[in-house]
């Protein structure tokens, strides 16, 4: 019966050890085993020192002596918080941006930089409030497309070291003080003033001019002065009046006027 015994605790022993290892081996295998998505890579270090990047799919790792940084290889959106900048004209304006970057390198963006997405936020309000510092505030206004482009320069070279490209920068908004805002307001409705005034200025200069151009062709030939007395009679008789003028030429009441002339000497 001791036998027995002994036999069944031998056996229920093994069984255990058995679990035991099938469970460590399994926690070995999830720890050596990682599966990369197509848009991330894993970057490798083996006792402290790179290995490289690894992925996409499944990459085999040695359990307690590598250590794995996953990098995201998506394009990324970052805002850049408001910035105050005083322009070359000295204009206080509050302004800020959108960047979209990716990372291209992965292991660069692990080794030569702490933290790449706050190393470009930092890196891109710096810039703006560089490049926007030293433009006038019209050019900033209206040349917002240039200043997107210098932007994105200049963030791009100076993260290049760090594995990461600049796609694009652009201002999202512009915020202008309230007497700035009145000032411009002013001077846009001035300009239209002056426009109006110019253009009322070149219709009474041709006016002017086909009028002199129609008294010339009318002393040319006095037939076209009778015809335009017959022209405007017909105009103020087509409309509903309940007084007529005729205008009366001076050349049909002429020889009633001298004859009177020599009738009163």
């Amino acid at each position: 019966m001791s036998f027995v015994i002994s036999d069944a605790t031998h056996i229920v022993s093994n069984l255990g050890s058995i679990v035991v290892t099938i469970f460590v081996l399994l926690f070995v295998l999830s720890t050596a085993i990682r599966i990369v998505p197509e848009y991330r890579r894993l970057v490798l270090f083996r006792l402290g020192r790179l290995v490289g990047s690894r992925g996409p799919g499944i990459v085999f790792t040695v359990p307690f002596l590598d250590k794995a940084v996953t990098v995201d290889l998506r394009i990324l959106t970052l805002d850049v918080p408001v910035q105050e900048v005083i322009t070359k004209d000295n204009v206080a304006i509050k302004v800020n941006a959108v960047v979209y970057f990716r990372v291209l390198e992965p292991s660069k963006s692990v080794v030569e930089v702490e933290n790449y997405v706050i190393a470009t936020s930092q890196l891109a309000q710096t810039t703006l409030r560089s490049v926007v510092g030293s433009v006038e505030l019209d050019e900033v206004l209206s040349s917002r497309e240039k200043i997107n482009q210098e932007l994105q320069k200049i963030i791009d070279e100076r993260t290049d070291p760090w594995g990461i490209k600049v796609s694009a920068v652009e201002v999202k908004e512009l915020e202008l003080p309230e007497g700035m805002k009145r000032a411009m307001a002013r001077q846009a409705e001035a300009e239209r003033e002056r426009r109006a005034k110019i253009i009322a200025a070149e219709g009474e200069l041709q006016a002017a001019a086909k009028l002199s151009e129609a008294a010339h062709q009318m002393e040319s030939s006095p037939v076209t002065l009778q015809l335009r007395y017959l022209q405007t009679i017909r105009e103020i008789s087509g409309e509903r009046n309940t007084t007529t003028f005729f205008p009366i030429p001076v050349d049909l009441v002429q020889p009633f006027i001298n004859k009177l002339v020599k009738t009163g000497e």
